[in-house]
C-alpha cells in the first residue's frame, strides 16, 4: 500500500467518522479530537465509519495530503477495545495492515517478545 518512514505514528480515532468527509474535514476532525497531534506532521490517521465497514487514513507526504480509503462489500473492520476516555488509539504498522486487510484481531494473538532486564537496557 504505501511506504512508511521509519518511526512514523499511527493514530485511530475512536469515535465514528462521516466518510463523506474530505481533506479539508478530516484535518479538522484530527485538530479538533486530537489537538496535541498535527496533522500535517507524517503522522497517519486513520478514521472508521459507524458501520465499520468504511475506513479512511489520513497523512501528509512529500508536500500534500494524501487519503486513503477502503470499504469491505462484506464483513466489517474489527479493532482493538480502546480505553473508554480515550479519542485515539496509537497502532503499529503491523497493526494497520492487519485492520486492512480484514484480519480479525479478536482471534489474533501476538507472542511474547523478548525484553532485556532493566540493567542491560540501561547500559
Amino acid at each position: 500500500m504505501l511506504s512508511l518512514p521509519p518511526g512514523t505514528r499511527i493514530w485511530l480515532a475512536t469515535e465514528p467518522c462521516d466518510m463523506r468527509k474530505g481533506f479539508h474535514s478530516l484535518v479538522a476532525l484530527v485538530r479538533a479530537r486530537l489537538p496535541e497531534l498535527d496533522p500535517l506532521s507524517g503522522q497517519l490517521f486513520v478514521f472508521l465509519s459507524r458501520n465499520k465497514h468504511s475506513v479512511k487514513v489520513l497523512w501528509w507526504s512529500t508536500g500534500g495530503l494524501s487519503l486513503y480509503y477502503k470499504r469491505l462489500e462484506q464483513g466489517v473492520f474489527r479493532l482493538p477495545s480502546p480505553r473508554p476516555e480515550a479519542s485515539s488509539l496509537a497502532l503499529s504498522a503491523t497493526d494497520l495492515a492487519m485492520l486492512l486487510d480484514g484480519i480479525d484481531w479478536s482471534k489474533a494473538r501476538r507472542q511474547t517478545l523478548y525484553e532485556p532486564p532493566r540493567s542491560l537496557a540501561n547500559h
